[in-house]
């Protein structure tokens, strides 16, 4: 047991202390039923792998969970109706591929609290290990970066949309999950190059 505590302890020191831009990300999004892993569920799971500074348009997925028993307000937010889950794959398979990339990747969402969450919840539920090398949020880190500017932080300033402004980056429509996972890739790449400013960026500077 301290072994293997000792081994991940040395393993995030060593991770933390690594160059931010020669690491590999991964960033999620999800469309969710509701805010609740207990008792909602996942509609779809989108993601984009970011490498050598760059967004990989190739890998990016967007794929729609069969498995949902009820979409909620699903087809009024996020566009998703009954005949795109009939279409979709099933929720094993999605997490399946998802997963695939936690070993070798830094997970980075935006409001990691909630999705990642979800995510913890459903890899349990199909006996997948719920652990990532790292988490990064855009979320945390801009409301770090306002506090650390003395900006009072209101309602809505933390939204992917309201953060996105702040960096003059284009405005996109939320609620679909690669839109969102597109939008928080380029959010956090141009975060990255405001709190380096050219020089160095170790990975712990972003947690």
């Amino acid at each position: 047991m301290v072994k293997r505590w000792l081994s991940r302890y040395l393993a995030r020191k060593q991770l933390l202390a690594a160059d931010a831009y020669k690491e590999r990300y991964i960033v999620i999004d999800m469309e969710l039923t509701g805010l609740d892993p207990r008792q909602h569920e996942i509609v779809s799971v989108a993601w984009v792998m970011i490498e050598d500074q760059c967004i990989k348009l190739s890998g990016a997925q967007h794929l729609i969970n069969k498995d949902v028993q009820s979409l909620e307000q699903s087809p009024i937010y996020h566009g998703i109706a009954k005949q795109d889950i009939d279409t979709g794959e099933s929720l094993e398979s999605i997490l399946g591929k998802l997963h695939q990339h936690f070993g070798e990747c830094i997970l980075v969402f935006h409001n990691a609290a909630l999705d990642w969450g979800f995510l913890k919840q459903a890899c349990r539920t199909l006996g997948l290990d719920a652990k990532a090398r790292l988490i990064l949020d855009t979320f945390v880190i801009e409301k770090k970066r306002l506090h650390q500017q003395g900006h009072e932080i209101g309602h809505d300033d933390l939204t992917l949309s309201e953060c996105r402004k702040r960096y003059n980056l284009p405005h996109y429509s939320s609620h679909h999950a690669l839109t969102d996972a597109m939008a928080t890739a380029e959010l956090f790449l141009a975060q990255c190059h405001q709190i380096s400013r050219g020089k160095a960026l170790k990975v712990g500077e972003l947690v």
